[in-house]
Formats: C-alpha cells, sequence, structure tokens
C-alpha cells in the first residue's frame, strides 16, 4: 500500500486512507447518478442511463471461488434481463480477498483492462499555483454546449466515438441529478484542451476527482495539475479532506508529486452486449 517508488511520503498513513476509502466509498456513495440499485449477497448491480451496468461492493464477504462464480452468473444474468443494458463493468479492487474471480469474470465474457491506481490524499496538498501556457484558461462549466464538448474532447482522447458513446447524455444526466459535481475545462483558442470532474461525496470526507484527461499535443505543459488544483480548492471549500482518484500512468505521477498515495489498484472487467 505504498507508492511505486516503495516509499510512503513521512507522516502519510497508507493503512488508514485505504480503510476510509472501503468504508466511506464503497457503498451507494460510490453510485451517485444511478438509476436503479440492486442487492445480490455483497454485490451492488446498478444501472445507469446509456444502459450502462455496473457492479461494486464494500467486499465479498469471505465467498469462496464456487460461491464468487456464482455471484457472477446471477450479476451478469440481471443485466441480461434488461434489455436496455449494452454493457457492464465489474469493478475490481487489487487488495481484496477474492478467489477465482479473474478466472470466472472472463469464462463469462467480461475482459480485463488495464489497472489503474487507486490513489487518495488530503486535498490541501493539491492545491497550488500552477503557471499556464500563453492563452489557455480554466473554468468551471454547467451549459450543455460546454459538458458537450468536454465530453467530445475525453471521447476522443480515450479513442470512443463522440456520436455513439453517450457519455454526454450520461454527464448532463448526472449533472440534473447531482448539482454538487463540478465540471472543469482547460480552453486554448476557444477549444477544449483538458477536463476533469471533482464530485463531493455526501456524508464522507471525500470528494472524487474523474474523467481527467488532456489532449497528446498539450500534455506535459501543466495544465492537468493546475486542473487538479482548482478542484483541489473547491473541495476545501465543500468542507472535504481528502481527494481520491482511480489513475492512469499518465495522471499518477501528477498526483503523487502532488502527495496523494497509491494504495491499491483497480481493474475494471468490461461485458457487452
Amino acid at each position: 500500500m505504498n507508492s511505486p517508488s516503495g516509499q510512503t511520503p513521512a507522516g502519510v498513513d497508507a493503512t488508514s486512507l485505504l480503510a476510509a476509502y472501503d468504508d466511506q466509498l464503497r457503498t451507494d456513495a460510490e453510485t451517485p447518478g444511478a438509476l436503479a440499485v440492486t442487492r445480490l449477497g455483497p454485490l451492488r448491480l446498478v444501472t445507469f442511463a446509456a444502459g450502462r451496468g455496473f457492479v461494486t461492493y464494500r467486499d465479498l464477504a469471505g465467498a469462496d471461488a464456487a460461491t464468487i462464480r456464482g455471484f457472477v452468473a446471477s450479476a451478469l444474468a440481471h443485466f441480461r434481463d434488461d434489455a436496455t443494458v449494452t454493457s457492464v463493468e465489474w469493478k475490481t479492487r487489487g487488495h481484496d480477498v477474492a478467489p477465482g474471480l479473474h478466472e470466472a469474470l472472463v469464462d463469462h465474457g467480461f475482459v480485463p483492462e488495464e489497472p489503474e491506481s487507486i490513489m487518495i490524499g488530503e486535498a490541501r496538498l493539491l492545491v497550488a499555483d500552477v503557471p499556464l501556457p500563453e492563452g489557455v484558461t480554466l473554468r468551471r462549466v454547467t451549459a450543455e454546449a460546454d459538458v458537450r464538448a468536454m465530453s467530445a474532447m475525453a471521447d476522443e482522447v480515450f479513442g470512443d466515438d463522440p456520436a455513439t458513446s453517450g457519455h454526454a447524455d450520461s454527464i448532463l444526466h448526472r449533472q440534473e441529478r447531482d448539482p454538487e459535481m463540478e465540471l472543469w475545462i482547460a480552453e486554448a483558442d476557444g477549444r477544449v484542451v483538458s477536463a476533469g470532474r471533482l464530485e463531493p461525496v455526501p456524508g464522507t470526507q471525500f470528494a472524487g476527482l474523474w474523467g481527467g484527461s488532456t489532449r497528446p499535443e498539450w500534455r506535459g505543459r501543466g495544465i492537468y495539475r493546475a486542473l487538479t488544483s482548482a478542484r483541489a480548492r473547491s473541495a476545501l471549500e465543500r468542507g472535504k479532506t481528502y481527494l481520491n482518484s482511480d489513475s492512469t500512468e499518465f495522471s499518477r505521477p501528477i498526483l503523487e508529486r502532488s502527495g496523494l498515495v497509491k494504495v491499491s489498484t483497480t481493474t475494471p472487467y468490461e461485458w457487452r452486449r
């Protein structure tokens, strides 16, 4: 539960951070904007807009491999029975005790994606005055046109088709249901070049940093760090102590340099109809 270098920053208790993550975030707080949540043993089977299913849980309650295989089969059957669901993500964590889970998911048609780092730290550590490249500005957005431009940029960065991904509609729907969610963008010459969300989690000490994306030609110039700092300031103003993020290798080093700690990993497994 240390940083990739094997060293946890002085004064940081990674074990306590991970415990707070498990206790406060691996609940219904993890799925704001859900259209429906069904319980199956320890699992939460979640349906979102745009035909997205999602599986999460606090832990697997000590289940053995045979029981876990049954959970996978039953969860998939639940989503198969809903014709509106076209894809399902099963969110795994590297520190869970989950015998046979990988094999059961793969056998049922789930495909593992790249692991990401679970990063946690104090919001105050990310607040900094970061100089921006000339002509780049930051702002929080709420208007539909801005949200669609932000979503289209992220789709292009991650290789999705903005015309068919449904991500913009999903974010707009989330915005209606969760007005506390903040959408931030960086622009140059009227074009979105980087973006990210801040999602304060009600009833917890946390706010999440999500959706971070930057166009390749604008990376390495401090823009993502500046967006992160702006969101950290807002989190503190909202009374949140900790920030968490599932980070790719593009964003992990930035958060790590700011003082966040890698406490575990998460690997999404995807099923598509």
